[in-house]
């Protein structure tokens, strides 16, 4: 008796709220109409006037009957939406695409269809749809496009519900969101050949013999199709089961990119600042360093890097190099500044790891951290560094003189060490910096080469 009393009272409160979001949609039109209706009918009341009353009882009775009605229909329809692509470079257009399912035995009547967008990514967009019919599906679509990378959500989908007089509106509102992803700009760049990437995976595709004699040898287990003139019988005698002797062991080649996320290091912000074309060349070089076949890794001043990535990093040219891209892009795309004020903790990560190419891209560098920036060369087996004067990049022209000075001290503490350290002036083209550092990477080699020769007795 008491749970059946509850559910009662239950029912009630849920009868009178629904009542209430009812009244509460009526529209401009409705409200005039039930206003109207209430002052004819106290003027007909203080007249003595009947037929005035009866106006006054069909102009305030039409817009609650509306309201009653609409919010007791129940249409039965699935909403679902599909972004194409999901993920975007930053700048570039995406298209959604709504579909409407009428999934009743009723036809629907006049549904206003809104899709919820962050400003960002443009206006909100409505859709009318006039009439459904029983089984009948509907699609229309919109654009979005964002400046700026991140994440977005999008939904939930809202259908707003009319009644044929245009007296009350109801909103409904479906469950699901989706979200698009804008990652940095990538800009393709030419194939040059840095040191440190001889071995391996890359232009020279050289392999390490993995057996130095009998004594060396590695075994697996045989697969079907191996040479049979490779069988281990020593180790087939261990294991008990054929053994082949694994006579190569290939050597991807690596490279690193560093990425500077200080706060302090940068100036500015908006798509045209210092740190978003530093993300973007990062974005840039990642991905043509997978396409060439290396084992990227992505690092931050922070130490942290891409969550799966491996030890040696991502690996290229292969059937995951696609989904690796994809993760480091969903990484860059919400990346931020941190809050950290020096390389120490970028340097501890690489002074343990092995050699290789090692493409960084620096902020504003003091005198100590382009000590740190130095040191990190002694591990990698060529050093490629970006240096971005931030302030320079949102002072005028006439005011840079200072920084030119300063950054011009930092690069050649940089070069120095062994990095290929290069400037990078506002508005520049990272595929004519990528060509400039091979440049300059040759020349130094070959005045190396010339002093060498030129000591020899």
């Amino acid at each position: 008796m008491t749970s059946g009393g509850t559910g009662q009272a239950e029912a009630d409160r849920g009868e009178k709220s629904g009542m209430r979001t009812a009244l509460a949609g009526l529209t401009t039109r409705g409200r005039s109409f039930l206003a109207a209706g209430i002052a004819a009918a106290v003027c007909a009341y203080v007249l003595g006037q009947s037929d005035l009353l009866r106006v006054g009882l069909l102009l305030a009775v039409l817009p609650l009957v509306c309201a009653t009605v609409l919010y007791r229909t129940r249409y039965r329809v699935a909403g679902s939406r599909r972004l194409s692509p999901a993920r975007v470079p930053a700048g570039s257009e995406a298209r959604v695409h709504l579909r409407m399912d009428n999934v009743s035995r009723l036809p629907t009547g006049l549904l206003m269809l809104q899709d919820r967008v962050p400003y960002v990514l443009g206006p909100r967009p409505r859709f009318v749809l006039d009439r459904v019919e029983a089984g009948g599906r509907r699609e229309v679509s919109y654009r979005v496009r964002s400046d700026l990378r991140g994440r977005y959500p999008l939904g939930p989908l809202q259908l707003r519900l009319s009644d044929p007089f245009g007296m009350c509106e109801l909103t409904r509102s479906f469950s699901t969101h989706d979200t698009l992803t804008v990652i940095p700009r990538v800009e393709p760049l030419p194939p040059v050949r840095f040191s440190g990437e001889a071995k391996g995976y890359g232009d020279g595709r050289q392999r390490s013999l993995a057996l130095a004699g009998d004594d060396d040898v590695i075994p697996r287990g045989y697969r079907y199709g191996d040479d049979l003139r490779r069988v281990h019988w020593r180790s087939t005698a261990r294991y008990g089961e054929l053994m082949v002797r694994r006579e190569e062991q290939p050597q991807r080649s690596r490279c690193t990119v560093l990425l500077d996320t200080r706060g302090l290091a940068f100036q500015g912000a908006g798509p045209d600042s210092a740190f978003e074309w530093a993300v973007s060349g990062t974005a840039s070089v990642l991905v043509h360093m997978l396409e060439r076949g290396f084992s990227v890794r992505l690092l931050t001043d922070t130490g942290s890097s891409v969550p799966g990535e491996g030890a040696d990093g991502f690996a290229g040219a292969s059937q995951e190099s696609a989904d690796a891209a994809g993760l480091m892009m969903d990484t860059l795309a919400v990346i931020d500044h941190s809050d950290g004020t020096g390389l120490s903790r970028a340097y501890d990560v690489l002074r343990g790891g092995n050699e290789g190419l090692l493409v960084a891209f620096f902020g504003d560098l003091d005198e100590e951290q382009a000590a740190v920036a130095a040191k990190m060369r002694q591990r990698s087996g060529g050093a490629v560094a970006f240096v971005l004067d931030s302030a320079a990049w949102v002072r005028e022209p006439t005011d840079v003189s200072g920084a030119l000075d300063r950054s011009g001290e930092r690069l050649r503490m940089l070069r120095e060490a062994g990095w290929t350290a290069l400037s990078v002036p506002r508005g520049a083209s990272l595929e004519e910096l990528w060509r400039q550092a091979d440049r300059a990477r040759t020349d130094a080699v070959a005045a190396g080469g010339a002093r060498g020769e030129g000591g020899r007795p």
